[in-house]
Protein backbone atom coordinates (compact mmCIF):
# COMPACT_ATOMS: atom_id res chain seq x y z
CA UNK A 1 0.00 0.00 0.00
CA UNK A 2 1.67 3.49 -1.08
CA UNK A 3 2.16 5.43 1.74
CA UNK A 4 3.50 9.15 1.59
CA UNK A 5 5.28 10.32 4.62
CA UNK A 6 5.90 14.56 4.93
CA UNK A 7 9.18 16.54 6.04
CA UNK A 8 9.85 20.23 6.03
CA UNK A 9 7.71 22.93 7.31
CA UNK A 10 7.91 24.81 9.91
CA UNK A 11 8.20 28.48 11.20
CA UNK A 12 9.44 31.32 9.23
CA UNK A 13 9.49 35.11 8.35
CA UNK A 14 7.04 36.61 5.37
CA UNK A 15 9.73 36.74 2.29
CA UNK A 16 11.13 33.36 3.65
CA UNK A 17 12.27 30.13 2.00
CA UNK A 18 11.22 26.95 2.78
CA UNK A 19 11.20 23.15 1.45
CA UNK A 20 8.59 20.41 1.90
CA UNK A 21 9.13 16.51 1.04
CA UNK A 22 6.65 13.94 0.45
CA UNK A 23 8.28 10.51 0.30
CA UNK A 24 7.06 7.40 -0.54
CA UNK A 25 6.99 3.76 0.98
CA UNK A 26 5.81 0.74 -0.11
CA UNK A 27 5.16 1.45 -4.09
CA UNK A 28 6.91 3.94 -6.06
CA UNK A 29 5.47 7.43 -6.76
CA UNK A 30 6.47 7.08 -10.58
CA UNK A 31 3.19 6.30 -12.11
CA UNK A 32 1.28 8.92 -9.78
CA UNK A 33 0.73 12.37 -10.44
CA UNK A 34 1.53 13.86 -6.83
CA UNK A 35 -0.40 16.84 -5.66
CA UNK A 36 -0.06 19.09 -2.93
CA UNK A 37 -2.80 20.67 -0.41
CA UNK A 38 -3.16 22.72 2.45
CA UNK A 39 -5.99 23.66 4.40
CA UNK A 40 -5.85 26.85 6.65
CA UNK A 41 -8.00 27.48 10.06
CA UNK A 42 -11.82 27.63 9.08
CA UNK A 43 -11.35 26.88 5.83
CA UNK A 44 -11.42 24.15 3.03
CA UNK A 45 -8.56 22.05 1.67
CA UNK A 46 -7.50 23.45 -1.28
CA UNK A 47 -4.78 22.15 -4.13
CA UNK A 48 -1.46 24.12 -4.74
CA UNK A 49 0.43 22.72 -6.88
CA UNK A 50 0.72 19.08 -9.08
CA UNK A 51 3.18 17.11 -11.27
CA UNK A 52 2.20 14.26 -13.39
CA UNK A 53 3.82 11.34 -13.31
CA UNK A 54 7.29 10.72 -14.13
CA UNK A 55 6.98 10.24 -17.64
CA UNK A 56 4.97 13.47 -18.30
CA UNK A 57 6.96 16.39 -15.98
CA UNK A 58 4.09 18.78 -16.91
CA UNK A 59 3.19 20.86 -13.61
CA UNK A 60 0.03 23.23 -12.02
CA UNK A 61 -0.04 25.99 -9.48
CA UNK A 62 -3.04 27.46 -8.03
CA UNK A 63 -2.67 31.07 -9.05
CA UNK A 64 -2.10 32.28 -5.32
CA UNK A 65 1.33 30.39 -5.48
CA UNK A 66 2.29 30.84 -8.88
CA UNK A 67 5.41 32.62 -9.40
CA UNK A 68 6.48 31.38 -5.83
CA UNK A 69 6.02 27.84 -5.48
CA UNK A 70 7.95 25.09 -7.27
CA UNK A 71 6.86 21.59 -7.47
CA UNK A 72 10.00 18.96 -8.65
CA UNK A 73 10.21 15.18 -7.96
CA UNK A 74 12.83 13.27 -8.02
CA UNK A 75 12.37 9.65 -8.63
CA UNK A 76 15.93 7.74 -7.11
CA UNK A 77 14.98 9.38 -3.77
CA UNK A 78 10.82 8.56 -4.50
CA UNK A 79 10.05 11.79 -3.44
CA UNK A 80 8.51 14.96 -4.25
CA UNK A 81 9.34 18.37 -3.08
CA UNK A 82 7.72 21.49 -2.71
CA UNK A 83 9.87 24.37 -2.78
CA UNK A 84 8.13 27.99 -1.36
CA UNK A 85 9.64 31.09 -2.03
CA UNK A 86 8.41 34.42 -1.41
CA UNK A 87 6.18 33.47 1.43
CA UNK A 88 3.12 35.31 2.87
CA UNK A 89 0.99 35.02 5.95
CA UNK A 90 -1.58 33.63 3.88
CA UNK A 91 0.23 30.91 3.16
CA UNK A 92 -0.32 29.82 6.82
CA UNK A 93 -1.57 26.34 6.61
CA UNK A 94 -1.24 22.74 7.08
CA UNK A 95 -0.02 20.84 3.84
CA UNK A 96 -0.65 17.87 2.60
CA UNK A 97 0.80 15.84 -0.37
CA UNK A 98 -1.51 12.85 -2.02
CA UNK A 99 -1.26 10.72 -4.74
CA UNK A 100 -3.58 10.26 -7.89
CA UNK A 101 -5.46 7.35 -6.76
CA UNK A 102 -8.11 7.80 -9.37
CA UNK A 103 -9.57 9.03 -12.71
CA UNK A 104 -6.17 9.28 -14.85
CA UNK A 105 -3.60 8.60 -12.54
CA UNK A 106 -0.66 9.82 -14.37
CA UNK A 107 -2.37 13.34 -15.01
CA UNK A 108 -2.06 16.32 -13.14
CA UNK A 109 -5.08 18.11 -11.92
CA UNK A 110 -5.73 19.46 -8.22
CA UNK A 111 -9.13 17.71 -7.98
CA UNK A 112 -9.14 16.55 -4.53
CA UNK A 113 -11.78 13.50 -4.77
CA UNK A 114 -9.08 12.17 -7.16
CA UNK A 115 -6.48 12.04 -4.64
CA UNK A 116 -5.63 9.53 -1.66
CA UNK A 117 -2.76 8.04 0.48
CA UNK A 118 -2.46 11.34 1.93
CA UNK A 119 0.73 12.43 4.16
CA UNK A 120 0.41 12.93 7.34
CA UNK A 121 0.17 16.87 7.38
CA UNK A 122 2.96 19.49 8.09
CA UNK A 123 2.48 23.07 9.86
CA UNK A 124 3.70 25.75 7.45
CA UNK A 125 3.45 29.26 9.42
CA UNK A 126 4.15 32.48 8.01
CA UNK A 127 5.00 35.11 10.63
CA UNK A 128 7.06 38.13 11.81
Amino acid sequence: QLQLVQSGGGLVQPGGSLRLSCAASGYTLDYYAIGWFRQAPGKEREGVSCISSSGGGSTKYADSVKGRFTISRDNAKNTVYLEMNSLKPEDTAIYYCAAKIRGLRTMCDMTRIFFGSWGQGTQVTVSS
